[in-house]
């Protein structure tokens, strides 16, 4: 075996210590060597090739300095997204994972010549949040991400969505509170001209003919009911017009067999649900996965998509849509104002997006194009079977086969 074989102690021990993280200042970043002695790097630096790569440097030293430069910062970053992205580290620690590699670009390649520059500089152009401590430099990342300042701006939007809808109900609220003042100084009028034109009483004399006498106790809680059907939706006022039509008639049937009173009750009940149904299922966002819709952006136009149909895969945040186009499958993503629902054939299946019923499917049976609703049929689910008369365009989409 010879003296510098492969498989000698030496060779091997060697080998050990080159695979190891030496001292900075004996490495050559134009060689991407590492020596391991300042014998070693002495030597190096006399040889033929280091001299030709210092030949290449000193014909454009500015660009090759900037290029480690640029290199360095980069991947000292992508360090600090990965590993601190949103803590408060000290900077002798990153630095020290950075160049636990290797194969790192090195400092003392690029412009700034200690840490202490480089973690300034990172200070002013606005990449990392920098302190000054008793304890070191300590940086935090500021991550600029384009992913990033999409959630940001749709969670400022979510924000302001709900402050909109804070605003809306209090003007409810106020307007509610009006209306019943308004109503109770009404009945307090009243009252006093009753009071004015009390006649005196008078004893109830039998008839000749013998019919019954029937006896209508009037309440202020009917003109509040009125009120408030004036300003309910379309589809439960059609809804309560049949209760109406049928409690009339079994109140009929009712006054006669004694029990006139009771399903009026049962009507306002059923009513007060409806619309409490309606109250916590209406959201200001609709888009659902599985719909087909219309893109209405003006600014896709250019591109072909403007009022193209797709299907919505995926659902971003609750406000942005991601679609396929039916007919390029292209895949784009669009928020829900510039989104329209479609309204399939008569007898085709739909998805009812928002309201009381939100998240049925259900079948179209008729369209209503001057009062802009339509008339559908759920299908499964607790109300399988159940008729929605008038249903508005925008709070169903046709559903993807």
């Amino acid at each position: 075996m010879g003296k510098n074989d492969f498989l000698t102690p030496k060779a091997i021990a060697n080998r050990i210590k080159a695979k190891g993280l030496q001292k900075l200042r004996w490495y050559c970043q134009m060689c991407q060597k590492q020596c391991r002695d300042e014998n070693g790097f002495k030597c190096h630096c006399m040889s033929e090739s280091h001299q030709r790569q210092m030949e290449i440097f000193g014909q454009n030293p500015n660009r090759i300095v900037g290029g480690y430069s640029e290199e360095f910062e980069s991947l000292f970053l992508e360090h600090m997204k990965r590993s601190h992205r949103f803590s408060r580290v000290a900077a002798t620690v990153v630095y020290n994972e950075y160049i636990a590699d290797r194969h790192h670009v090195h400092m003392n390649s690029t412009q700034w010549a200690t840490l202490t520059e480089f973690v300034k500089y990172l200070g002013k152009t606005g990449k990392c949040k920098v302190e000054e401590t008793p304890k070191g430099w300590f940086i935090t990342y500021i991550d600029n991400d384009s992913e990033t300042l999409f959630k940001e701006k749709m969670k400022n939007k979510r924000i302001r969505a709900d402050l909109a809808d804070e605003e809306k109900q209090e003007r409810e609220i106020k307007k509610q509170i009006e209306r019943a003042e308004q109503l109770m100084g009404g009945a307090e009028t009243m009252d006093g001209s009753e009071q004015q034109l009390e006649l005196p009483p008078k004893p109830l004399e039998k008839s000749e003919t013998d019919q019954k006498i029937k006896l209508t106790l009037g309440s202020l809680s009917k003109s509040v009911v009125k009120e408030r059907a004036e300003s309910s939706r379309l589809i439960f006022d059609e809804i309560d017009n049949e209760k109406r039509v049928k409690g009339s008639k079994d109140g009929e049937k009712g006054g006669k067999n004694g029990i006139g009173g009771g399903k009026s009750v049962l009507d306002e009940l059923m009513r007060e649900e409806e619309q409490a149904k309606e109250r916590s299922n209406r959201k200001d966002y609709w888009l659902c996965e599985g719909i087909i819709v219309k893109v209405m952006s003006k600014a896709l136009a250019d591109k072909g998509y403007y009022k193209q149909k797709g299907v919505i895969r995926k659902v971003i945040d609750k406000y942005v849509g991601e679609i396929e186009m039916l007919e390029n499958k292209h895949v784009l993503r669009v928020d829900q104002e510039e989104l329209e629902t479609v309204i399939p054939q008569i007898g085709g299946l739909v998805r009812i997006v928002n309201g009381a019923y939100r998240g049925s499917n259900a079948r179209l049976l008729a369209i209503d194009t001057n009062n802009f609703c339509a008339k559908v049929q759920i299908e499964r689910g607790i109300y399988d079977g159940k008729i929605l008369k008038a249903i508005e365009y925008e709070d169903i989409s046709k559903l993807a086969q």
